[in-house]
């Protein structure tokens, strides 16, 4: 047997071997012969490099040390999910997805939520190409060597599945690899980790990749993410995962009902505390991929899963003091400051009182117990206060009239919850924030730049606002503290960058209260450059889909204000996009303004996506369900019946994919 055959025999052998253990929870092979028949292959491997294989079972030892993780884009966003906390919450939504399929015909698969760190997987071939964190959703860091090290994850597969494709999962600390991990830390004298989760996330972020393999990381997998139609169901699809290697949850159920669904999550409540690991609700999906893609997704999530989160930990502790923090957009913060509490795995010191409204109605005050728990299990919040031990001399609480930051008068319109310091200019934190913000990942997305560093730039005076940014120079910068030449020239060279970043994003980078990102798009889409859009009047800003009086005023508000149109002048003299590309508008007309579009069925010449972004680049505007004020359904193949007699009904034109793309051209 020639040596290429025999290092092959070794690492199909290993990557079974692995795959009985730490997937099948089957051992077929002792330990030590485990480690002869891997030793056995490192040799032949190092004796024959031209027969060197990335995923190779001898990579799984790590080694690799990775001193910046590369930021990838995410080829599909890795959306987040709505949550719920009760079945009233999964009913209503049961109603929206019947409301937009037309159909009351639907299965569910139910998942356990597990508490970890989010992951997506590329394959190509059948192999294990490389790893991405889930980042903000949009774009995350590359730790493929240390995803390596997880031996549940398959990096050659067993036999055909889909040729490219993603796989997204979570990356888990089992609790008893925690505990053991804790009992290692306090036997060297060292602090115990707090929780499972943010050490597995931890993890995913140490260098050297050989210090990832020591730690018991697992990876549990639920869903894939193709362009090729091979299953029709996300249950099918993930049984398939399991058969050619992949850790699927075998706790994942098939449901026909939403009662069958109520059932799950009732099993699962109680039966949770048993798990080898933490979770933290209940993920129901529809399960028909057609119905997946009808549904399609809000600004954030799927319109077609729901997390059901499970009633939260609560604890009672004291509230020492209550302060206020300052945002970007000047917006007054309470924070309660707690005698240090343990809850949910985490020590928790502090959590947010939103706004003085929420403090009268709770009557909190200083001194109180009060009852914590956290959000979704993940932010702390306080839920009411132990009258029963409140002091006799307590005094309620009196909230702030000045800004504990700049002193200035503190302002509230009518109908808006919070407090605001009205200097915006003056005020340090609003400063650091605005900046702060402009130069985020899902704005500017300015490398070399922190937040941290942010905050020293403006104490040493070289920046009061963004557009200071491109005025810096390297040897302004180089001073700074933990400031090389190389990082500063990293900085300038991000900031330089960032002039290329389109529209839509500069106009949600500039901070206007109340555009976020999808707002930001509209505005960008409708008024094609920021002198359209500060020169729009009230009545042409809300005429604009889904932008409402607060929004409009607040455009007009931040348009009228000198110092305002002083930095947009600063920043076009700079050369960023301030109005959308040449490029784009190429590919935009108006053949279509005004009429709404149903995207419904299986289409070939595009894909649903393409055909939506068609629809909304051609000036027209794309309905999730069919009503009055719908003017065309574009048809596919496998339109639902149910769809198909409501457009009927409502006299609605429905047109072939053809159709559209003639009607376009």
């Amino acid at each position: 047997m020639s040596p290429a055959q025999t290092i092959q025999l070794l690492r199909d052998e290993l990557n079974t071997h692995n795959y009985n253990y730490y997937v099948l929870d089957n051992a077929t092979i002792s330990d030590f012969d485990f480690d002869i028949k891997l030793k056995e292959l490192e040799q032949l491997e190092k004796e024959n490099p031209l027969l060197f294989d990335a995923n190779s079972p001898t990579q799984r030892v790590g080694g690799t040390v990775t001193r910046n993780f590369k930021t990838l884009v995410h080829k599909n966003r890795m959306y987040s999910l709505d949550n719920s906390y009760s079945k009233e919450d999964l009913l209503e939504w049961e109603k929206r997805v019947e409301k937009v399929l037309g159909s009351t015909a639907l299965e569910y698969t139910c998942e356990l939520k597990f508490d970890g760190a989010s992951i997506n997987l590329t394959y190509e071939n059948g192999q294990f190409v490389k790893a991405v964190t889930r980042g903000d959703g949009f774009q995350g860091d590359e730790v493929t060597n240390n995803i390596k090290t997880i031996r549940s994850i398959p990096l050659s597969l067993k036999s055909s599945f889909v040729h490219d494709f993603e796989m997204r999962g979570e990356i888990i600390l089992p609790l008893d690899g925690f505990k053991k991990m804790n009992a290692e830390r306090l036997a060297n004298g060292e602090e115990e980790y707090r929780n499972p989760r943010n050490t597995a996330s931890g993890s995913l972020k140490l260098q050297d990749s050989s210090e990832v393999a020591k730690r018991p990381l697992d990876c549990l997998l639920y869903q894939i993410v193709t362009s090729e139609r091979k299953y029709k169901t996300h249950f099918e699809s993930l049984e398939n995962a399991r058969q050619v290697g992949f850790k699927v949850p075998k706790s994942i159920k098939l449901v026909k009902s939403i009662d069958q669904v109520f059932d799950f999550v009732n099993y699962w409540d109680e039966q949770r505390h048993k798990l080898p690991y933490e979770t933290d609700g209940i993920v129901i999906k529809v399960n028909d991929l057609q119905q997946q893609e009808e549904l399609g997704y809000t600004a954030k999530a799927p319109r077609w899963a729901i997390a059901y989160k499970f009633k939260a930990a609560q604890v009672t502790t004291v509230l020492n003091e209550i302060t206020y923090q300052v945002g970007r957009t000047g917006a007054i913060t309470p924070v309660a400051n707690l005698e240090p509490v343990q809850l949910a795995g985490t020590t928790v010191k502090r959590a947010s009182l939103h706004n003085a409204d929420q403090i009268e109605k709770l009557d909190i005050r200083e001194k109180d117990t009060v009852f914590v728990e956290k959000g979704g299990e993940i932010i702390p919040k306080i839920t009411g206060v132990d009258f029963t031990k409140r002091a006799i001399d307590s005094k309620p609480t009196k909230y702030t009239h000045t800004c504990p930051e700049c002193d200035t008068m503190l302002v509230r319109t009518v109908g808006d919850a919070k407090h605001y310091c009205p200097n915006e200019f003056g005020c340090a934190p609003q400063i650091t924030g605005r900046i702060q913000h402009y130069i985020s990942r899902k704005a500017m997305d300015i490398d070399g730049l922190g937040g941290e560093t942010v905050d020293l730039l403006r104490k040493e005076g070289l920046i009061q606002n963004y557009a200071d940014l491109y005025e810096l120079t390297v040897e302004q910068v180089i001073p700074l503290e933990r400031m090389a030449e190389k990082s500063a020239q990293n900085m300038i060279n991000g900031i330089e960058k960032s002039k290329e970043i389109s529209f839509e994003k500069v106009l949600f980078a500039l901070g206007i209260r109340f555009v976020g990102e999808t707002v930001a798009k509209k505005l960008a889409k409708h008024f094609k450059s920021i002198d359209n859009l500060m020169a729009a009047t009230l009545v042409a800003l809300i005429d604009v889909d889904e932008i409402g009086d607060r929004i409009a005023q607040s455009i007009i508000d931040f348009s009228s204000d000198l110092g305002n149109i002083q930095l947009i002048n600063r920043l076009k003299s700079y050369g960023l996009q301030l109005e959308v590309s040449a490029e784009i508008l190429e590919n935009q007309t108006e053949v279509l303004k005004g009429a709404v579009f149903v995207v419904s069925g299986v289409f070939y010449q595009m894909s649903r996506n393409e055909l939506k972004k068609a629809i909304e680049d051609n000036g027209g505007k794309v309905s999730a369900s069919i009503s009055k004020k719908t003017n065309f359904i574009v048809a596919g193949e496998n339109m639902g019946p149910s769809k198909l007699m409501k457009a009927q009904d409502l006299g609605i034109e429905i047109i072939s994919e053809q159709d559209f793309i003639d009607k376009i051209s």
